[in-house]
Protein backbone atom coordinates (compact mmCIF):
# COMPACT_ATOMS: atom_id res chain seq x y z
CA UNK A 1 0.00 0.00 0.00
CA UNK A 2 1.76 3.13 -1.23
CA UNK A 3 1.60 6.39 0.78
CA UNK A 4 -0.36 9.22 -0.73
CA UNK A 5 1.24 12.67 -0.84
CA UNK A 6 -1.40 15.35 -0.23
CA UNK A 7 -0.64 19.01 -0.95
CA UNK A 8 -1.40 21.40 1.87
CA UNK A 9 -0.63 24.91 3.13
CA UNK A 10 0.04 26.29 6.62
CA UNK A 11 -2.52 27.45 9.17
CA UNK A 12 -1.77 30.31 11.52
CA UNK A 13 -1.76 29.70 15.26
CA UNK A 14 -0.50 26.13 15.52
CA UNK A 15 2.02 26.93 18.25
CA UNK A 16 1.69 24.37 21.09
CA UNK A 17 1.13 25.80 24.56
CA UNK A 18 2.26 24.35 27.88
CA UNK A 19 0.06 21.31 27.26
CA UNK A 20 -0.01 21.01 23.47
CA UNK A 21 -2.29 22.57 20.87
CA UNK A 22 -5.81 23.34 22.10
CA UNK A 23 -8.59 24.76 19.98
CA UNK A 24 -12.32 24.37 19.50
CA UNK A 25 -13.42 21.12 17.87
CA UNK A 26 -14.59 22.98 14.78
CA UNK A 27 -11.07 24.36 14.28
CA UNK A 28 -9.62 20.84 14.29
CA UNK A 29 -12.36 19.65 11.93
CA UNK A 30 -11.18 21.99 9.18
CA UNK A 31 -9.75 20.04 6.25
CA UNK A 32 -5.97 19.54 6.66
CA UNK A 33 -5.79 21.25 10.09
CA UNK A 34 -5.16 18.10 12.14
CA UNK A 35 -3.14 16.56 9.32
CA UNK A 36 -0.77 19.53 9.17
CA UNK A 37 0.02 19.35 12.86
CA UNK A 38 0.46 15.58 12.87
CA UNK A 39 2.71 15.65 9.80
CA UNK A 40 4.82 18.31 11.52
CA UNK A 41 5.39 15.81 14.33
CA UNK A 42 6.59 13.14 11.90
CA UNK A 43 8.74 15.63 9.98
CA UNK A 44 10.57 16.80 13.12
CA UNK A 45 10.84 13.49 15.01
CA UNK A 46 12.93 11.15 12.82
CA UNK A 47 13.12 8.47 15.53
CA UNK A 48 9.48 7.62 14.83
CA UNK A 49 10.40 6.20 11.42
CA UNK A 50 10.86 2.50 12.10
CA UNK A 51 9.90 3.09 15.72
CA UNK A 52 6.99 2.51 18.09
CA UNK A 53 4.28 5.15 18.58
CA UNK A 54 1.64 5.18 21.34
CA UNK A 55 -1.72 6.71 20.38
CA UNK A 56 -4.75 7.44 22.54
CA UNK A 57 -6.87 10.12 24.11
CA UNK A 58 -9.39 11.02 26.77
CA UNK A 59 -12.41 10.00 24.68
CA UNK A 60 -13.76 13.48 24.11
CA UNK A 61 -15.70 14.37 20.97
CA UNK A 62 -13.57 13.90 17.79
CA UNK A 63 -11.21 11.45 19.53
CA UNK A 64 -12.04 8.39 17.42
CA UNK A 65 -11.99 10.20 14.09
CA UNK A 66 -8.66 11.82 14.91
CA UNK A 67 -7.05 8.49 15.81
CA UNK A 68 -7.99 7.03 12.44
CA UNK A 69 -6.31 10.00 10.73
CA UNK A 70 -3.20 9.65 12.90
CA UNK A 71 -2.86 5.90 12.33
CA UNK A 72 -3.11 6.23 8.54
CA UNK A 73 -0.49 8.99 8.63
CA UNK A 74 1.77 7.04 11.00
CA UNK A 75 1.77 4.06 8.63
CA UNK A 76 2.47 6.32 5.65
CA UNK A 77 5.38 7.94 7.49
CA UNK A 78 7.14 4.68 8.24
CA UNK A 79 6.18 3.99 11.87
CA UNK A 80 6.79 0.29 12.54
CA UNK A 81 4.26 -0.30 15.32
CA UNK A 82 1.44 1.67 16.93
CA UNK A 83 0.14 0.86 20.42
CA UNK A 84 -3.44 2.07 20.77
CA UNK A 85 -5.78 1.98 23.74
CA UNK A 86 -8.98 0.02 23.15
CA UNK A 87 -11.63 2.35 21.78
CA UNK A 88 -8.91 4.94 21.23
CA UNK A 89 -8.76 5.55 24.99
CA UNK A 90 -5.80 6.18 27.27
CA UNK A 91 -5.51 8.41 30.30
CA UNK A 92 -2.56 10.77 30.01
CA UNK A 93 -0.58 9.10 32.84
CA UNK A 94 -1.32 5.70 31.30
CA UNK A 95 0.18 6.91 28.02
CA UNK A 96 3.37 7.75 29.88
CA UNK A 97 3.31 4.36 31.59
CA UNK A 98 2.95 2.54 28.25
CA UNK A 99 5.70 4.57 26.55
CA UNK A 100 8.12 3.64 29.32
CA UNK A 101 7.09 -0.02 29.65
CA UNK A 102 7.32 -0.79 25.92
CA UNK A 103 10.24 1.57 25.12
CA UNK A 104 8.23 3.51 22.55
CA UNK A 105 9.82 6.43 20.71
CA UNK A 106 6.92 8.75 21.50
CA UNK A 107 3.17 9.25 21.73
CA UNK A 108 0.45 11.38 20.25
CA UNK A 109 -2.05 12.22 22.99
CA UNK A 110 -5.49 13.61 22.22
CA UNK A 111 -6.83 15.68 25.08
CA UNK A 112 -7.76 19.14 26.21
CA UNK A 113 -7.37 17.98 29.83
CA UNK A 114 -9.88 19.65 32.15
CA UNK A 115 -11.58 21.72 29.40
CA UNK A 116 -15.20 20.92 28.43
CA UNK A 117 -15.87 18.50 25.57
CA UNK A 118 -18.48 18.19 22.84
CA UNK A 119 -19.09 19.35 19.26
CA UNK A 120 -18.92 23.01 20.25
CA UNK A 121 -16.26 22.67 22.94
CA UNK A 122 -12.55 21.94 23.12
CA UNK A 123 -10.10 19.48 21.61
CA UNK A 124 -6.35 19.12 21.94
CA UNK A 125 -3.29 17.25 20.75
CA UNK A 126 0.21 16.98 22.15
CA UNK A 127 3.36 14.98 21.61
CA UNK A 128 5.12 13.02 24.37
CA UNK A 129 8.76 12.00 23.99
CA UNK A 130 10.52 8.71 24.67
CA UNK A 131 10.95 9.45 28.38
CA UNK A 132 7.14 9.44 28.66
CA UNK A 133 6.89 13.16 29.34
CA UNK A 134 5.49 16.11 27.39
CA UNK A 135 7.69 17.42 24.62
CA UNK A 136 10.27 19.97 25.82
CA UNK A 137 10.39 23.43 24.28
CA UNK A 138 13.10 22.42 21.80
CA UNK A 139 10.67 19.90 20.32
CA UNK A 140 7.57 22.09 20.39
CA UNK A 141 9.50 24.99 18.87
CA UNK A 142 10.70 22.76 16.01
CA UNK A 143 7.18 21.44 15.54
CA UNK A 144 5.71 24.95 15.40
CA UNK A 145 8.36 26.08 12.94
CA UNK A 146 7.44 23.18 10.64
CA UNK A 147 3.71 24.02 10.80
CA UNK A 148 4.54 27.43 9.31
CA UNK A 149 6.15 26.01 6.17
CA UNK A 150 4.42 22.66 5.67
CA UNK A 151 3.36 21.97 2.09
CA UNK A 152 2.37 18.28 2.09
CA UNK A 153 1.38 15.38 4.31
CA UNK A 154 1.50 11.62 3.89
CA UNK A 155 -1.39 9.23 4.43
CA UNK A 156 -2.88 5.94 3.28
CA UNK A 157 -6.14 5.45 1.42
CA UNK A 158 -7.71 2.64 3.44
CA UNK A 159 -10.82 1.83 5.53
CA UNK A 160 -11.11 2.74 9.20
CA UNK A 161 -9.42 0.32 11.57
CA UNK A 162 -11.27 -1.63 14.26
CA UNK A 163 -10.24 -0.01 17.56
CA UNK A 164 -12.46 -2.05 19.88
CA UNK A 165 -11.07 -5.58 19.75
CA UNK A 166 -7.81 -6.36 21.54
CA UNK A 167 -4.92 -7.74 19.55
CA UNK A 168 -2.70 -7.03 16.56
CA UNK A 169 -3.63 -6.10 12.99
CA UNK A 170 -1.91 -4.56 9.98
CA UNK A 171 -2.29 -1.11 8.49
CA UNK A 172 -0.09 -1.03 5.43
CA UNK A 173 3.37 -2.00 6.66
CA UNK A 174 2.61 -0.89 10.25
CA UNK A 175 1.50 -3.26 12.99
CA UNK A 176 -1.29 -1.85 15.14
CA UNK A 177 -1.72 -3.41 18.60
CA UNK A 178 -4.91 -2.62 20.49
CA UNK A 179 -4.17 -2.75 24.23
CA UNK A 180 -6.34 -2.83 27.32
CA UNK A 181 -5.84 0.83 28.34
CA UNK A 182 -6.10 0.03 32.07
CA UNK A 183 -4.03 -3.14 32.55
CA UNK A 184 -0.45 -1.83 32.42
CA UNK A 185 -1.30 1.22 34.52
CA UNK A 186 -3.09 -0.85 37.18
CA UNK A 187 -0.10 -3.19 37.39
CA UNK A 188 2.20 -0.21 37.98
CA UNK A 189 -0.04 1.14 40.76
CA UNK A 190 -0.03 -2.25 42.49
CA UNK A 191 3.78 -2.14 42.55
CA UNK A 192 3.82 1.26 44.29
CA UNK A 193 1.14 1.01 46.95
CA UNK A 194 0.08 -1.45 49.65
CA UNK A 195 -3.09 -2.83 48.06
CA UNK A 196 -3.62 -5.23 50.97
CA UNK A 197 -3.69 -2.38 53.50
CA UNK A 198 -6.07 -0.33 51.33
CA UNK A 199 -8.29 -3.40 50.83
CA UNK A 200 -8.50 -3.80 54.61
CA UNK A 201 -9.40 -0.13 54.95
CA UNK A 202 -12.31 -0.56 52.54
CA UNK A 203 -13.47 -3.66 54.39
CA UNK A 204 -13.13 -2.22 57.89
CA UNK A 205 -16.81 -1.26 57.96
CA UNK A 206 -16.14 2.32 59.10
CA UNK A 207 -14.55 3.93 56.03
CA UNK A 208 -16.73 5.57 53.38
CA UNK A 209 -15.52 7.26 50.22
CA UNK A 210 -16.55 8.32 46.72
CA UNK A 211 -14.43 8.94 43.65
CA UNK A 212 -15.91 11.31 41.06
CA UNK A 213 -14.67 10.35 37.58
CA UNK A 214 -16.70 13.25 36.11
CA UNK A 215 -17.78 11.10 33.10
CA UNK A 216 -14.15 11.30 31.95
CA UNK A 217 -11.33 8.91 31.15
CA UNK A 218 -10.51 7.90 34.74
CA UNK A 219 -13.83 6.11 35.17
CA UNK A 220 -12.69 2.73 33.79
CA UNK A 221 -9.39 3.00 35.66
CA UNK A 222 -11.03 3.83 38.98
CA UNK A 223 -13.66 1.09 38.68
CA UNK A 224 -11.02 -1.55 37.92
CA UNK A 225 -8.59 -0.48 40.64
CA UNK A 226 -10.82 0.82 43.45
CA UNK A 227 -13.81 -1.48 43.09
CA UNK A 228 -12.53 -4.62 41.35
CA UNK A 229 -9.02 -4.91 42.81
CA UNK A 230 -9.26 -3.07 46.14
CA UNK A 231 -12.77 -4.12 47.12
CA UNK A 232 -14.46 -0.74 47.41
CA UNK A 233 -18.23 -1.03 47.32
CA UNK A 234 -19.89 -1.00 43.89
CA UNK A 235 -20.89 2.58 43.13
CA UNK A 236 -17.90 4.05 44.95
CA UNK A 237 -16.93 5.51 41.58
CA UNK A 238 -19.43 8.21 40.64
CA UNK A 239 -20.04 9.29 37.04
CA UNK A 240 -17.92 6.34 35.95
CA UNK A 241 -18.99 6.14 32.30
CA UNK A 242 -16.60 8.04 30.04
CA UNK A 243 -18.62 10.23 27.66
CA UNK A 244 -17.65 12.33 24.65
CA UNK A 245 -19.07 15.47 26.26
CA UNK A 246 -18.28 14.49 29.88
CA UNK A 247 -22.00 14.29 30.54
CA UNK A 248 -22.35 18.00 29.79
CA UNK A 249 -20.15 18.84 32.79
CA UNK A 250 -16.85 20.63 33.20
CA UNK A 251 -14.31 17.87 33.96
CA UNK A 252 -12.15 19.99 36.26
CA UNK A 253 -11.78 18.52 39.78
CA UNK A 254 -12.12 21.58 41.96
CA UNK A 255 -14.56 22.99 44.50
CA UNK A 256 -16.56 24.80 41.81
CA UNK A 257 -17.00 21.94 39.32
CA UNK A 258 -17.31 18.95 41.66
CA UNK A 259 -19.98 20.37 43.96
CA UNK A 260 -21.89 17.11 44.31
CA UNK A 261 -18.83 15.32 45.64
CA UNK A 262 -17.95 18.22 47.93
CA UNK A 263 -21.46 18.13 49.39
CA UNK A 264 -21.14 14.41 50.16
CA UNK A 265 -18.13 15.09 52.40
CA UNK A 266 -19.81 17.81 54.47
CA UNK A 267 -21.87 17.70 57.65
CA UNK A 268 -22.37 15.05 60.36
CA UNK A 269 -22.95 12.29 57.80
CA UNK A 270 -20.13 13.39 55.51
CA UNK A 271 -17.92 10.83 53.81
CA UNK A 272 -14.51 10.06 55.28
CA UNK A 273 -12.78 10.59 51.94
CA UNK A 274 -13.63 12.10 48.60
CA UNK A 275 -11.54 12.37 45.45
CA UNK A 276 -11.94 13.35 41.83
CA UNK A 277 -9.96 13.42 38.61
CA UNK A 278 -10.26 15.39 35.39
CA UNK A 279 -10.88 14.91 31.68
CA UNK A 280 -7.66 13.06 30.86
CA UNK A 281 -6.90 11.66 34.31
CA UNK A 282 -3.85 13.68 35.27
CA UNK A 283 -5.37 16.01 37.90
CA UNK A 284 -6.78 15.22 41.32
CA UNK A 285 -8.79 16.73 44.15
CA UNK A 286 -8.53 15.36 47.69
CA UNK A 287 -11.26 15.86 50.32
CA UNK A 288 -11.80 14.66 53.85
CA UNK A 289 -14.84 15.08 56.05
CA UNK A 290 -15.47 18.84 56.09
CA UNK A 291 -11.94 19.22 54.76
CA UNK A 292 -10.42 20.31 51.44
CA UNK A 293 -6.73 19.57 50.86
CA UNK A 294 -5.12 22.18 48.64
CA UNK A 295 -2.90 20.65 45.95
CA UNK A 296 0.03 22.53 47.50
CA UNK A 297 -0.60 20.92 50.89
CA UNK A 298 -1.17 17.55 49.24
CA UNK A 299 2.29 17.60 47.64
CA UNK A 300 3.85 18.54 50.98
CA UNK A 301 1.99 15.79 52.89
CA UNK A 302 2.93 13.13 50.34
CA UNK A 303 6.57 14.22 50.49
CA UNK A 304 6.60 14.06 54.30
CA UNK A 305 4.96 10.60 54.37
CA UNK A 306 6.33 8.91 51.25
CA UNK A 307 8.35 6.44 53.33
CA UNK A 308 5.08 4.86 54.51
CA UNK A 309 4.35 3.43 51.03
CA UNK A 310 6.11 0.46 49.39
CA UNK A 311 7.13 2.34 46.26
CA UNK A 312 8.83 5.15 48.21
CA UNK A 313 9.86 3.38 51.40
CA UNK A 314 13.51 4.40 50.98
CA UNK A 315 12.52 8.06 51.01
CA UNK A 316 12.64 10.74 48.34
CA UNK A 317 15.65 12.25 46.55
CA UNK A 318 14.08 15.66 46.07
CA UNK A 319 10.90 17.55 45.31
CA UNK A 320 9.91 20.16 42.76
CA UNK A 321 6.95 22.52 42.53
CA UNK A 322 5.77 25.04 39.99
CA UNK A 323 6.46 28.65 40.93
CA UNK A 324 2.81 29.55 41.75
CA UNK A 325 2.47 26.49 44.01
CA UNK A 326 2.76 27.27 47.72
CA UNK A 327 6.07 26.90 49.52
CA UNK A 328 4.73 24.16 51.84
CA UNK A 329 6.80 21.50 50.06
CA UNK A 330 9.93 23.63 50.51
CA UNK A 331 9.60 23.32 54.28
CA UNK A 332 9.33 19.55 54.06
CA UNK A 333 12.35 19.31 51.78
CA UNK A 334 14.38 21.46 54.16
CA UNK A 335 13.60 19.22 57.14
CA UNK A 336 14.27 16.05 55.12
CA UNK A 337 17.54 17.47 53.83
CA UNK A 338 16.67 16.97 50.14
CA UNK A 339 16.72 19.32 47.17
CA UNK A 340 13.72 21.48 46.30
CA UNK A 341 13.23 23.14 42.91
CA UNK A 342 10.92 25.97 41.82
CA UNK A 343 10.04 25.67 38.12
CA UNK A 344 7.73 27.44 35.67
CA UNK A 345 4.20 26.14 35.27
CA UNK A 346 4.05 23.20 32.85
CA UNK A 347 4.79 19.56 33.59
CA UNK A 348 7.52 19.43 30.96
CA UNK A 349 9.77 21.47 33.28
CA UNK A 350 9.85 18.57 35.76
CA UNK A 351 11.01 16.10 33.12
CA UNK A 352 14.73 16.87 33.16
CA UNK A 353 14.81 16.81 36.96
CA UNK A 354 13.07 13.43 37.03
CA UNK A 355 15.25 11.95 34.30
CA UNK A 356 18.40 13.15 36.07
CA UNK A 357 17.29 11.54 39.35
CA UNK A 358 17.28 14.87 41.17
CA UNK A 359 13.65 14.60 42.35
CA UNK A 360 11.16 11.89 43.26
CA UNK A 361 7.95 13.90 43.74
CA UNK A 362 6.64 16.98 41.96
CA UNK A 363 3.44 18.97 41.79
CA UNK A 364 1.52 22.03 40.69
CA UNK A 365 -1.15 24.04 42.47
CA UNK A 366 -3.46 23.37 39.51
CA UNK A 367 -4.45 20.01 41.01
CA UNK A 368 -1.55 18.04 39.54
CA UNK A 369 0.78 15.77 41.51
CA UNK A 370 3.19 13.09 40.35
CA UNK A 371 6.44 11.22 40.83
CA UNK A 372 9.18 9.43 38.96
CA UNK A 373 6.92 6.44 38.22
CA UNK A 374 5.82 8.17 34.99
CA UNK A 375 6.53 11.56 33.40
CA UNK A 376 3.06 13.08 33.71
CA UNK A 377 1.00 14.24 36.63
CA UNK A 378 -1.26 11.42 37.75
CA UNK A 379 -4.67 11.86 39.35
CA UNK A 380 -5.51 8.30 40.40
CA UNK A 381 -1.94 7.75 41.64
CA UNK A 382 -2.38 10.66 44.07
CA UNK A 383 -5.69 9.22 45.28
CA UNK A 384 -4.10 5.82 45.90
CA UNK A 385 -1.19 7.51 47.71
CA UNK A 386 -3.65 9.20 50.09
CA UNK A 387 -5.57 5.94 50.60
CA UNK A 388 -2.31 4.19 51.48
CA UNK A 389 -1.52 6.90 54.06
CA UNK A 390 -5.02 6.70 55.55
CA UNK A 391 -4.69 2.91 55.82
CA UNK A 392 -1.26 3.05 57.47
CA UNK A 393 -1.73 6.06 59.75
CA UNK A 394 -5.30 5.19 60.77
CA UNK A 395 -6.18 8.90 60.97
CA UNK A 396 -8.67 11.11 59.19
CA UNK A 397 -7.64 13.44 56.39
CA UNK A 398 -8.20 16.42 58.71
CA UNK A 399 -6.02 14.90 61.44
CA UNK A 400 -3.20 14.15 59.01
CA UNK A 401 -3.34 17.76 57.80
CA UNK A 402 -3.40 19.16 61.33
CA UNK A 403 -0.41 17.03 62.33
CA UNK A 404 1.44 18.20 59.25
CA UNK A 405 0.80 21.88 60.01
CA UNK A 406 1.92 21.45 63.62
CA UNK A 407 5.19 19.97 62.42
CA UNK A 408 5.92 22.28 59.47
CA UNK A 409 3.63 25.29 59.92
CA UNK A 410 0.75 26.16 57.60
CA UNK A 411 1.01 27.93 54.26
CA UNK A 412 -2.42 29.48 53.77
CA UNK A 413 -3.02 29.42 50.05
CA UNK A 414 -5.69 30.28 47.48
CA UNK A 415 -6.04 30.83 43.73
CA UNK A 416 -8.50 33.28 42.16
CA UNK A 417 -9.31 32.71 38.48
CA UNK A 418 -10.79 35.34 36.17
CA UNK A 419 -11.78 33.24 33.14
CA UNK A 420 -12.24 34.20 29.48
CA UNK A 421 -11.34 37.84 30.05
CA UNK A 422 -10.46 40.10 27.15
CA UNK A 423 -6.93 39.20 26.06
CA UNK A 424 -5.84 42.79 25.46
CA UNK A 425 -7.08 43.83 28.89
CA UNK A 426 -5.32 40.91 30.58
CA UNK A 427 -2.05 41.60 28.79
CA UNK A 428 -2.39 45.29 29.68
CA UNK A 429 -2.75 44.31 33.33
CA UNK A 430 0.43 42.24 33.22
CA UNK A 431 2.34 45.00 31.46
CA UNK A 432 1.11 47.50 34.06
CA UNK A 433 2.54 45.26 36.79
CA UNK A 434 5.85 44.86 34.95
CA UNK A 435 6.23 48.63 34.85
CA UNK A 436 5.69 48.77 38.63
CA UNK A 437 8.21 46.01 39.49
CA UNK A 438 11.41 48.09 39.90
CA UNK A 439 9.77 50.46 42.40
CA UNK A 440 7.99 47.89 44.56
CA UNK A 441 10.76 46.53 46.84
CA UNK A 442 10.63 48.38 50.16
CA UNK A 443 7.19 49.80 49.45
CA UNK A 444 4.38 49.25 51.98
CA UNK A 445 1.16 47.78 50.59
CA UNK A 446 -1.55 47.66 53.24
CA UNK A 447 0.24 46.44 56.35
CA UNK A 448 2.85 44.49 54.41
CA UNK A 449 6.24 45.55 53.12
CA UNK A 450 7.43 44.31 49.73
CA UNK A 451 10.63 42.28 49.97
CA UNK A 452 11.08 41.46 46.28
CA UNK A 453 9.20 41.83 42.99
CA UNK A 454 10.13 40.16 39.70
CA UNK A 455 8.97 38.47 36.52
CA UNK A 456 9.96 34.87 37.22
CA UNK A 457 12.64 33.33 35.01
CA UNK A 458 14.06 29.81 35.22
CA UNK A 459 17.34 28.31 34.12
CA UNK A 460 17.09 24.53 33.86
CA UNK A 461 19.84 23.05 36.07
CA UNK A 462 20.18 20.03 33.79
CA UNK A 463 20.35 21.42 30.24
CA UNK A 464 20.84 25.14 30.89
CA UNK A 465 17.76 26.20 28.90
CA UNK A 466 16.15 29.47 29.91
CA UNK A 467 12.43 30.28 30.34
CA UNK A 468 11.46 33.90 30.96
CA UNK A 469 8.32 35.95 31.72
CA UNK A 470 6.77 33.03 33.63
CA UNK A 471 4.66 35.05 36.04
CA UNK A 472 4.95 38.09 38.25
CA UNK A 473 5.98 37.44 41.86
CA UNK A 474 5.54 39.95 44.67
CA UNK A 475 7.03 38.70 47.94
CA UNK A 476 6.55 40.36 51.30
CA UNK A 477 8.56 40.37 54.49
CA UNK A 478 7.40 37.40 56.58
CA UNK A 479 6.95 35.11 53.56
CA UNK A 480 3.59 36.18 52.09
CA UNK A 481 3.35 36.20 48.27
CA UNK A 482 1.09 37.33 45.48
CA UNK A 483 1.63 35.85 42.01
CA UNK A 484 -0.05 37.00 38.79
CA UNK A 485 -0.06 34.83 35.69
CA UNK A 486 -1.97 34.38 32.45
CA UNK A 487 -2.89 30.74 31.82
CA UNK A 488 -2.25 29.09 28.47
CA UNK A 489 -4.73 26.20 28.79
CA UNK A 490 -7.91 27.87 27.53
CA UNK A 491 -9.12 28.15 23.94
CA UNK A 492 -10.63 31.65 24.00
CA UNK A 493 -9.80 34.93 25.70
CA UNK A 494 -7.40 34.76 28.62
CA UNK A 495 -7.53 33.38 32.14
CA UNK A 496 -5.95 35.61 34.75
CA UNK A 497 -4.78 33.60 37.74
CA UNK A 498 -3.98 35.33 41.02
CA UNK A 499 -2.19 33.21 43.63
CA UNK A 500 -2.17 34.25 47.28
CA UNK A 501 -0.07 32.78 50.07
CA UNK A 502 1.11 33.52 53.59
CA UNK A 503 2.85 31.43 56.24
CA UNK A 504 1.37 30.85 59.70
CA UNK A 505 3.64 29.09 62.23
CA UNK A 506 1.21 29.34 65.18
CA UNK A 507 -0.89 26.12 65.53
CA UNK A 508 -3.63 28.04 67.34
CA UNK A 509 -4.22 29.97 64.09
CA UNK A 510 -4.18 27.02 61.70
CA UNK A 511 -7.94 26.61 61.39
CA UNK A 512 -9.12 30.00 60.16
CA UNK A 513 -11.32 30.32 57.09
CA UNK A 514 -8.88 30.63 54.20
CA UNK A 515 -10.63 33.43 52.31
CA UNK A 516 -11.12 35.48 55.47
CA UNK A 517 -7.47 35.01 56.36
CA UNK A 518 -6.51 36.03 52.82
CA UNK A 519 -8.56 39.25 52.78
CA UNK A 520 -5.62 41.67 53.22
CA UNK A 521 -3.73 40.00 50.35
CA UNK A 522 -6.86 39.90 48.18
CA UNK A 523 -7.34 43.65 48.55
CA UNK A 524 -3.68 44.37 47.78
CA UNK A 525 -3.80 42.19 44.65
CA UNK A 526 -6.99 43.76 43.29
CA UNK A 527 -5.83 47.31 43.87
CA UNK A 528 -2.24 46.89 42.72
CA UNK A 529 -3.20 45.13 39.46
CA UNK A 530 -6.31 47.28 38.86
CA UNK A 531 -8.18 44.05 38.16
CA UNK A 532 -11.70 45.43 37.91
CA UNK A 533 -10.71 48.43 35.80
CA UNK A 534 -8.61 46.39 33.38
CA UNK A 535 -10.73 43.23 33.07
CA UNK A 536 -14.23 44.45 33.88
CA UNK A 537 -14.50 41.71 36.51
CA UNK A 538 -15.32 42.56 40.08
CA UNK A 539 -15.00 39.01 41.40
CA UNK A 540 -13.19 35.87 40.25
CA UNK A 541 -15.09 33.11 38.44
CA UNK A 542 -13.43 30.31 40.42
CA UNK A 543 -11.81 30.36 43.86
CA UNK A 544 -9.78 27.36 45.00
Amino acid sequence: MEPQIIATSPFDGQRPGTSGLRKKVKVFQQPRYLENFVQSIFDTQPDLQGGVLVVGGDGRYFNRESIQVILRMAAANGVSKALVGRGGLFSTPAVSCVIRKYAAQGAIVLSASHNPGGPDEDFGIKYNVASGGPAPESVTNALHTRTRTIDRYLTLDCPALDLDDLGARQLGDMEVVILDPVADYAELMESLFDFNAIHQLFNSGHFRMRFDAMHAITGPYAVEILENRLGAAPGTVMHAEAKEDFGGGHPDPNLAHAKTLVGLTQGPDGLDFGAASDGDGDRNMILGKDCFVTPSDSLAVLAANAHLTPGYKSGIRGVARSMPTSQAADRVAEQLGVECFETPTGWKFFGNLLDAGRITLCGEESFGTGSDHVREKDGLWAVLFWLNLLAVRQQSVADILADHWRRFGRNYYSRHDYEAVDLAGAEGLMNHLRILLPDLPGRQLGRLTVNYADDFAYTDPIDGSRAERQGIRIGFEGGARIVFRLSGTGTEGATLRVYLEFFEPDPSRHHRDTQEAMEPLILIARELAQIEARTGRRDPDVIT
